[in-house]
């Protein structure tokens, strides 16, 4: 094609004024820029499209036999960019999420959100962190929300909330009246976590850095609720979010234990890519969430 949308809508609006000058204060141009693409237009195809008598232009009979089709096409192209505008507006949304926040936090803010959207489409997949970052550097989803800080240069982290992992044994277990966990204690455990690279692995290990080698690691499962269960019937003891075990807590399914000096806090981030195309729905998403989180 050797025209464009913008000498499209310039032609028109000179045929509805029968002057440049009317027709660029309309769209907002200069004068000389409205000529210009006008003059660009005729030339790219050999044809004058108006009669010149000084400042008035007045369609030529080439001129007038394509208005109709001009007018036709520009409507349409208009049609179309509202509809991609309405899409946008529609709060379509891919969310990932880490297994923990994707099935114990996430649910809570999608009834605010789909208030405000009520015809959005939200799609979540749950993972563990680096599936999540990845699903995130390949555009497969629009925001990751993960539970460690991630290094990559490609990837943007917004800080979202603060949050602990609790020991853990089953109410019966010979450790629930212990207290306070000792170094022998932690040693002499079996223990049941997460899978490697996990988040919430990731911070355990990191907790326990110097008694790594010697901890008796029995069971290792992708999913919080294999862990709990697994405890819960005396396998071993297990450390998880706060907000995976709180209510077993409430419950007295499962004992918290105690560990000396031993730091087993964190944060959960947003992650985006670094370049990416603003979306109004991302923005929403994250300022509900963090929001709502203040609030609770």
């Amino acid at each position: 094609m050797n025209f464009t949308l913008r000498q499209i809508g310039i032609f028109l609006a000179v045929a509805r004024h029968e002057n440049v000058s009317r027709a660029a204060q309309e769209l907002n141009l200069s004068q000389s820029a409205a000529s210009a693409a006008l003059q660009t237009l005729e030339q790219n195809y050999g044809m004058t499209l108006f009669e010149r008598h000084g400042n008035r232009l007045t369609l030529n009979s080439i001129g007038s036999s394509l208005r109709k089709e001009a007018e036709t096409l520009y409507a349409h192209c208009q049609q179309f960019d509202q509809i991609l505008r309405q899409h946008g507006d529609l709060g379509h949304l891919k969310v990932g999420a880490s297994f923990t926040i994707g099935n114990y936090l996430v649910v809570r803010y999608l009834a605010d959100y789909l208030a405000h959207y009520p015809d959005a489409d939200v799609d979540f997949a749950t993972s563990n962190t680096p599936d999540i970052v990845n699903q995130v550097l390949n555009y497969e989803v629009d925001v990751g929300m993960i539970e460690r800080e991630v290094h990559h240069q490609d990837l943007e982290l917004i800080p979202w909330m603060e949050d602990e992992l609790i020991v853990f044994c089953a109410a019966d277990h010979p450790l629930a009246d212990k207290g306070t966990l000792s170094s022998r204690d932690i040693r002499n455990a079996r223990w049941i976590l997460r899978e490697p690279n996990s988040g919430a692995r990731h911070t355990f290990d990191h907790a326990m850095a110097e008694l790594l080698p010697e901890l008796n690691i029995v069971r290792e499962f992708h999913h919080n609720e294999a862990i709990k269960s697994a405890v819960e019937s005396g396998l071993g003891i297990g450390c998880l979010s706060q907000v995976v075990v709180q209510n077993d807590f409430r419950t007295g399914n499962l004992v918290p234990l105690k560990l000396a000096r031993r730091d087993m806090r964190r944060r959960f981030y947003f992650a985006l890519p670094r370049k990416r195309h603003p979306k109004a729905a991302v923005n929403y998403w994250i300022e509900l969430c963090r929001s709502s989180q203040l609030s609770e």
